[in-house]
């Protein structure tokens, strides 16, 4: 029962791990009032336990993904829950706002379980399952953002914020037996030394595809975060949704990136990864672009443009996983630093586009600008997807077709 695992895990253990990376940053935004309330201190100041974490995230992914091609993904997965768990105890028990902030970011370590897992899958099957398998990850993981904040909200009005906190550190110390005990070393061909494992990131960096990859699911992605960056304006300056119906729009994407998700399991070991996510970034652009013609022809209905938005979500399930899966694939030997680049990568735009979407977003504007940031991004990650294709077209590889 608690000997080290030998064997690859089960899929269900990376799931898991995956799932965690996102309740850490979501499961908690419910009592943000009232930790800055505990602690005495202004909401912006609070809000930094959500900034702070994020950002160091992208730092993260980029350290922890090479690690795990250097040591190994098994090695790397049990230190970064161990100090998950520790950090989430610290968080639990803290007295002063900066102490909480200190351990809050310690907590970005827990990106390994969205990084490592990635490339774990891409080591345990080849291309084409792979993505299938990626999509049905993401699907199950798809259900975190919808319940981790109605969770957290629950538990906060029962026992406080720190009760969040106090199932952060119970969820890292149980998954840290499990990954103990399940999560066998996948990476068969580590780096004999960091600094051949440095040496050989010029092979990443002179890759067309991975490119490719990348900023086409980093616009993928960041015509995400513009909408939820954008929905609550919009769903009560020109519909006069109340909380709880504003809180279903923001989930209804997340119903279209399940749905894409499953398509990406059933068929991504009958088409081309290419294939597949082409055909998610056209939907991701005509079902904004013909919400905003509508919207333009005075067609102001909630219908339309929560209906564009599961266009948004469903295209992004039919790429995020093939795309992933892609990035990995350029360079099979570097699969933890392609996971974790490209993953920085998609914090660091989406970072910039939460910025722009808030920047420019007005009561009078909100669906147009919204969805005018959404139909720019989808463009720009289809085009990087056409550049991907034409790359395939001039100088196949069939490892990734």
């Amino acid at each position: 029962m608690f000997k080290p695992a030998t064997q690859p895990p089960m899929l269900a253990s990376l799931i898991l791990a995956t799932g965690i990376a996102v309740l850490s940053i979501n499961m908690f935004l419910p009592s943000l009032a009232h930790i800055a309330e505990d602690f005495g201190v202004d909401y912006g100041l609070a809000n930094l336990s959500v900034a702070g974490f994020l950002a160091v995230s992208a730092v993260m992914q980029l350290l922890l993904g090479p690690l795990s091609d250097r040591f190994g993904r098994r090695p790397v997965m049990l230190w970064s829950f161990a100090v998950y768990a520790l950090a989430s105890l610290g968080c639990a028990l803290a007295q002063d706002i900066w102490v909480f902030l200190a351990f809050r970011v310690i907590q970005s370590v827990v990106v390994a379980g969205q990084v490592v897992s990635r490339a774990m899958v891409r080591d345990m099957y080849d291309t084409k399952e792979a993505a299938s398998k990626l999509g049905y990850v993401q699907m199950v993981m798809a259900l975190a953002p919808i319940l981790g904040p109605s969770l957290g909200g629950v538990l906060d009005m029962l026992f406080g914020w720190r009760a969040g906190f106090w199932l952060y550190t119970l969820l890292g110390a149980g998954l840290l037996w499990l990954f103990w005990c399940d999560l066998g070393e996948t990476n068969k061909q580590p780096s004999t030394t960091m600094g051949a494992q440095l040496r050989s990131y010029p092979e990443l960096f002179r890759a067309r595809r991975f490119w490719g990859y990348s900023f086409c699911l980093a616009f993928g992605i960041g015509g995400f975060y513009a909408y939820i960056t954008g929905v609550p304006l919009v769903a009560t300056a020109w519909f006069d949704l109340n909380p709880a119906m504003t809180g279903l729009g923001i989930g209804i994407i997340t119903v279209g990136f399940m749905g894409g998700n499953f398509i990406t399991g059933l068929c991504a070991e009958r088409l081309s990864l290419i294939r597949l996510i082409i055909i998610g970034r056209v939907i991701s652009l005509v079902g904004p672009s013909i919400g905003f013609a509508l919207f333009a022809l005075d067609v102001v209905h909630v219908a339309v443009f929560f209906g564009a938005a599961v266009c948004v979500g469903f295209g992004n399930g039919l790429t995020v996983a093939n795309a992933s899966t892609g990035v990995m694939s350029v360079r099979p030997h570097l699969a933890g630093s392609a996971s974790g680049l490209s993953g920085a990568l998609v914090v660091a735009l989406g970072a910039v586009l939460t910025t722009l979407t808030g920047a420019v977003v007005s009561p009078d504007n909100a669906p147009f600008a919204v969805l005018g940031i959404i139909i720019v991004s989808s463009a720009l990650g289809l085009l990087s997807a056409l550049y991907v294709a034409w790359v395939d077209a001039h100088d196949p590889l069939p490892s990734v077709q």
